[in-house]
């Protein structure tokens, strides 16, 4: 097998379903190897040392990206399954808009991708910190184990919406997106 870009890509387009993504969690090959492939923590996809060039593999590739309980980030096709390295969180979420307010508002953010995820259910919100910092880590959970992590300017975009409400242990700072309130900070 390879670990050719261009082959994964073939591979993958041969097997979406409808939704264009494709059926991830029915994909369980053996361990291919290690790919020379990093997401370093700004969002650059780096093939060998040089960035990938091509957009449209970048997208795809995170559509085949999942975390998996050894806490290893992993491409998967049907018939590989290829391990690579994530300094941070593999995708960016930029570009915040809300519609309504208050409880009935929804929020979404667009990923580096260009997905387009509302904060609900599907996409829950996260905010944590780095280890052995106060630096919030803001998230919105892609799927597969994948996040996005919120670019500086998102978070503070959704820091516009924080409001304060009554929690059981008194008041929380947090936002509500699709009838959901997600604590932050």
């Amino acid at each position: 097998m390879s670990q050719n870009p261009e082959t994964i890509v073939d591979q993958v387009e041969q097997s979406a379903n409808k939704s264009g993504l494709p059926p991830l969690e029915q994909w369980n090959p053996d361990l291919s190897g290690d790919m020379d492939l990093r997401v370093s923590r700004d969002g650059q996809w780096i093939y060998k040392g040089e960035p990938l060039a091509r957009e449209a593999i970048v997208r795809l590739f995170s559509t085949i990206l999942r975390l998996e309980d050894d806490g290893e980030f992993y491409l998967v096709t049907p018939v590989e399954k290829w391990r690579i390295q994530v300094e941070d969180a593999p995708l960016l979420a930029h570009s915040l808009t809300v519609d309504a307010d208050g409880a009935e508002q929804v929020i979404k953010l667009t990923t580096n991708v260009g997905e387009v995820l509302e904060i609900g259910d599907d996409h829950p919100l996260e905010v944590g910190s780095y280890a052995g910092t106060d630096e919030p880590r803001p998230i919105i959970h892609v799927r597969h184990g994948v996040t996005a992590r919120l670019v500086t300017a998102a978070f503070y975009d959704l820091a516009e919406h924080v409001v304060e409400r009554e929690g059981q242990a008194g008041p929380e700072l947090g936002v509500f997106s699709n009838g959901n309130f997600y604590k932050i900070g």
